[in-house]
């Protein structure tokens, strides 16, 4: 069995008091919501593809944002009967107020507190580590 590989980062902002995730819509298949992640491209290590992806799907630079290298965690679940695993790290919006530029695979996108951003994602392990990131998040910016 094969396994495929991707990469993304959980992005969040403080303000009035409150941790919110950006979620996008996806423009394609159940519409689902999830941090910008992509697949890594041959020769690609999972950092730079959560770079490259939250830019192209997002319009977010490493320079919009505060990276946690040390805050990640990696997803494991099955997707046409392929393995997948998706690592993503934690990050931080240094001006909350950074215009998200969505790219054609998405239609939307939404500023969530941490339970509207749950009951969104809808996966039980997305739910679990978006409320691992909320507890991190929440430490930081305190």
């Amino acid at each position: 069995m094969s396994r495929l590989q991707a990469a993304g980062l959980v992005i969040f902002r403080y303000t009035n008091q409150m941790v919110q995730f950006l979620l996008l819509q996806t423009s394609y298949g159940e519409h689902h919501w999830t941090p910008p992640k992509g697949h890594v491209d041959p020769g690609e290590d999972d950092w730079t593809t959560a770079l490259r992806e939250t830019q192209e799907e997002a319009g977010l630079t490493k320079n919009d944002l505060e990276i946690y290298k040390d805050v990640t965690k990696t997803l494991e679940y099955y997707v046409n009967n392929k393995r997948k695993y998706v690592v993503y790290w934690l990050a931080q919006m240094k001006n909350p107020e950074t215009k998200v530029t969505l790219s054609d695979e998405h239609q939307d996108f939404k500023w969530l507190g941490l339970k509207e951003a749950q009951d969104l994602s809808g996966f039980a392990d997305m739910k679990q580590m978006l409320a691992e990131f909320n507890d991190s998040a929440l430490k930081l910016v305190k």
